[in-house]
């Protein structure tokens, strides 16, 4: 059979399954998140299993070892993806949400509510713990899902579909609303964008490559979740001692992911200080940087920037740094080379800060914290299908309303019109 063909019986299941969904009761779905995060936990030892043959290989065939950590799993790793499953349960139902009412002069009565999509399509690549945050919100949110991860992940994000399908349909979700795809070749991505009629909206997480795809190929709708070129702006009035623990953090505490700082922007009133003290610290967490002329007379140790860096997501101890004029500068350079995912500046200047947050056209804007928090667990969502950059359907961290559309119901009395 070929492969378009194997794509679409998978679809076509998973509609019948969506259909099936949109009538399934939060109790049922919160008992399900539930049971997924016990079953987790209680197999552990079966993903991790799998996992660690796939990190071993990953190391030996892979010239990529900077995204290695987006692979590997670990007992606390696991841990946290169950706790994702449990706050996603607490989390109150979209579905039914009413947020218009009105009656009309002559006496319809007009309601819009919130409804599933049907079948949501996500495509991703190395990060296992993408299967479990889109099983969950996607049932939380009365979806049916078809997921398509990375071939470096197949054999963890196999094991894990396994679990959580297990789990689910022991208390009551439809079999196949939770359907991977086990096809590794990138024709089975084309086939997902061809299924118009069987998927309803197709979400691709990862790099520039496999969204720029999905984008191209794509007749079903999309919502793009963007690379991350992310920035932290440290204003003359700055607290140093801030802005040195929040831009090493943005770095280096996990820099394979998007909400990690890919470059650093210093007013020039205090980068002769302020550019040594961090330059230490980056130097000292094995951070190679990449800066402006002035930068590098400051700091000859700091290799010379191109013009392409200032628009690279590195996603690896690498960062740019760059002196900038005052705020208005920092913006421009901002607005020209970021993705409109994340930025940030550190400023005790009320004025400054909120110039900043007016004029940054990203999806999350942050004043004296770290970009880093861009996550939907972090935002009180439970977890999250991805970051859209955006601006029609949703925007940032996408959780549970995200998944969501809108339904009218209207309700009569005999009216014609």
């Amino acid at each position: 059979m070929l492969i378009k063909d194997l794509i679409a019986e998978q679809a076509q299941l998973a509609k019948v399954a969506a259909l099936k969904m949109a009538g399934i009761t939060t109790e049922t779905k919160n008992a399900a998140l539930l049971a997924m995060a016990e079953s987790l936990e209680k197999r552990q030892d079966e993903i991790l299993a799998e996992n660690a043959a796939e990190v071993e290989y990953f190391k030996k065939n892979s010239s990529r070892l900077h995204m290695l950590d987006r692979l590997i799993l670990n007992p606390k790793r696991i841990k946290d993806m169950a706790e994702g499953l449990r706050q996603t349960a607490l989390l109150p139902d979209p579905i039914g949400h009413e947020d218009f009412h009105v009656t009309r002069p002559n006496g319809l009565k007009i309601r819009r509510v919130r409804v599933p999509f049907g079948v949501v399509g996500i495509i991703y690549e190395a990060r296992p713990n993408v299967t479990v945050d889109a099983a969950a919100l996607c049932l939380k949110s009365g979806n049916a899902c078809i997921l398509r991860g990375g071939s470096e992940a197949i054999r963890t994000n196999t094991k894990l579909t396994e679990i959580l399908n297990d789990a689910a349909i022991s208390v009551g979700i439809p079999e196949h609303a939770i359907e991977f795809i086990k096809i590794t070749d990138r024709d089975a991505i084309i086939a997902m964008c061809r299924l118009r009629k069987l998927i309803d909206v197709i979400i691709p997480r990862g790099g520039a490559g496999l969204i720029a795809r999905v984008v191209e190929h794509s007749v079903v709708p999309v919502i793009e979740t963007g690379t991350g070129v992310c920035h932290v702006y440290v204003d003359k009035k700055a607290n140093l001692e801030m802005a040195l623990k929040v831009a090493l953090s943005a770095k280096i505490s996990r820099p394979s992911v998007c909400n990690s700082m890919e470059t650093l922007l210093i007013h020039k009133y205090i980068a002769e200080t302020f550019l040594l003290d961090i330059a230490k610290l980056m130097f000292e967490n094995k951070v190679e940087l990449r800066g402006d002329k002035e930068c590098c007379r400051i700091c000859p140790e700091i290799k010379p920037a191109t013009e392409e860096n200032w628009s690279t997501e590195y996603n690896d101890l690498i960062c740019n740094v760059k002196i900038v004029d005052d705020v208005d500068a920092a913006i421009n350079h901002i607005n020209k080379y970021n993705t409109q995912h994340s930025d940030a500046i550190i400023t005790e200047d009320k004025a400054a800060a909120e110039k900043f947050q007016t004029l940054v056209d990203s999806a999350c804007v942050y004043v004296n914290t770290s970009t880093r928090f861009t996550d939907g667990f972090e935002f009180g969502f439970g977890a999250e299908i991805g970051i859209s950059t955006q601006k029609l359907h949703a925007r940032g961290p996408m959780g549970l309303e995200a998944l969501t559309t809108m339904k009218y119901l209207i309700e009569g009395n005999g009216q014609t019109r």
